[in-house]
């Protein structure tokens, strides 16, 4: 008997949709490109014209094996495909070439992290398998209609089913952000989520704590974000409670998600797979992959985010924070150990990669490699900072035209005389000016009250356009006024 008093347990489960970065598409010779012309990449094989025939992408293949050993799956070495038949605009031929009984992989796991001092957790892969993707359906409201790109019709596509592990919308966004950071190590797909290469439909329903049964699920879609996800399951899982506690049913049912009203709405009755009619594919052939042809894709794994990390510490002698914020971005731990190969000053390069180097990224809206920022120049900046050369807001401003410019910073302090004054004649020069400008500041320093010292740096700064020494202006307005 359900009160209001009644705990619940949520249980979700989580089915993610990756398109593989192929040049060509999984059974044709299309470009497998984002953001061409609508329906400029397609031909018969893909569209589904009578008399035409599927052949394999052998990269697709061994993107799906890549990926279900990283999982920790049983990769299957027997291939096999099937046809899904379902009818919608976006498919062309009727049905979807996929795999039902015997997918690429099965039983694996990722372990996500848990709140501090918890363990990790381990969210099992169900299954994972291969297919081809649909095309893309356009509404628009301007001309009261719907349009269809064929474009995307054949991009590989791999669906990676968690089993129901997950037991609150923030482990489901922990194991979302924990799979697309393996899943971008493994540099099978660019995982961009406005592109529509990483999607992701999640299962949720809830029960009493203690009960061991499985409820009625309904499954969630339409989520453009791993914020989205976490925040439809949360809408989703109170409207469970609610429905229960109100003596009512939930229905089995895909919703799709409302990010601007934040709530879901009804799409369809869920299909059972008996509705799909699956059977074996008739123009693609069983076959085996050789245990040495597996083995040989096992030896081209990278090192894996977590390993990484580990290897950070101890290497660099990083703490926690700075490893894991490294990580996250493969190319951008890749970039640190470049550069401290060159430069012995570990804290300081992770530093100005985590910060200015990273807000470069954001504000020109980037990648780091499209930076085209060489370790070589990032580290010479860094050394001309460390030297007081320059200094560390000049040097900020030194690296976007770095950027800009493909200069080194040598060059670029010459060209715009961009070198910090140091020498002592001129610095004493200026300091007379600011102390005589500033009589009521320099009172209150005189009289203990030290913060004030700032004020007077900073008006030095300004006299110099920047490039003063800060630390130097700083002892020496000190030893002026308080050896005076």
């Amino acid at each position: 008997m359900l009160t209001p008093n009644t705990q619940f347990e949520t249980v979700i489960g989580l089915e993610v949709h990756l398109q593989f970065k192929t040049k060509t598409k999984i059974f044709c010779g299309c470009a497998n490109v984002f953001g061409n012309l609508p329906n400029s990449q397609t031909c018969p094989v893909c569209l589904g014209l009578p008399g035409t025939l599927p052949v394999l992408n052998k990269t697709a293949l061994e993107y799906a094996i890549k990926v279900a050993l990283a999982l920790n799956a049983k990769v299957s070495p027997y291939i096999k495909f099937d046809r899904k038949n379902y009818y919608y605009p976006d498919l062309p031929k009727g049905y979807q070439i996929s795999q039902f009984d015997k997918p690429i992989a099965r039983d694996g796991f990722i372990m996500i992290p848990m709140v501090a001092g918890q363990p990790e957790k381990r969210i099992g892969i169900h299954r994972a398998h291969l297919e081809e993707d649909a095309g893309k359906i356009i509404h628009d409201s301007s001309i009261r209609a719907s349009l269809v790109d064929y474009n995307r019709t054949g991009t590989p596509l791999m669906e990676i089913v968690t089993e129901p592990d997950l037991r609150s919308p923030q482990e489901a966004y922990d194991y979302l952000t924990t799979l697309k950071r393996l899943l971008k190590y493994l540099d099978v797909s660019d995982c961009d989520m406005e592109k529509g290469s990483l999607r992701c439909d999640a299962n949720v329903s809830v029960r009493p704590v203690g009960e061991t049964t499985l409820r009625t699920k309904t499954e969630l879609k339409n989520m453009n974000s791993f914020k989205a996800v976490k925040l439809a399951l949360e809408y989703e899982e109170e409207r469970h409670r609610q429905v229960y506690l109100d003596g009512g049913t939930i229905v089995q049912e895909s919703r799709l998600w409302n990010d601007e009203k934040q709530m879901s709405i009804v799409m369809r009755t869920k299909e059972e797979a008996h509705d799909y009619r699956y059977f074996p594919e008739p123009d693609l052939v069983p076959f085996i992959v050789a245990d040495a042809e597996i083995d040989a894709i096992r030896k081209t794994l990278p090192e894996f985010p977590e390993a990484k990390l580990s290897r950070l510490k101890l290497q660099y002698g990083l703490n926690d924070y700075d490893a894991n914020v490294l990580i996250q971005e493969k190319e951008m731990a890749n970039f640190f150990e470049e550069c401290a190969a060159i430069y012995k000053e570990n804290k300081k390069i992770c530093n100005w990669i985590t910060g200015a180097v990273s807000a470069e990224m954001n504000n020109r809206n980037v990648v780091l490699k499209n930076l085209k920022l060489s370790a070589v120049y990032l580290t010479g900046l860094i050394a001309k900072v460390e030297e007081g050369v320059v200094s560390n807001l000049v040097g900020k401003d030194i690296l976007a035209m770095m950027i800009d410019l493909g200069k080194s910073a040598d060059i670029i302090i010459a060209e715009k005389g961009l070198a910090q004054v140091s020498d002592d004649s001129a610095l004493e020069k200026i300091i007379d000016e600011i102390l005589g400008e500033n009589p009521s500041v320099v009172a209150q320093i005189k009289e203990g009250k030290d913060s004030a010292m700032g004020f007077l740096v900073g008006q030095a700064m300004k006299k110099t356009q920047g490039k003063a020494n800060p630390k130097k202006i700083g002892e020496m307005i000190k030893r002026r006024l308080l050896n005076a």
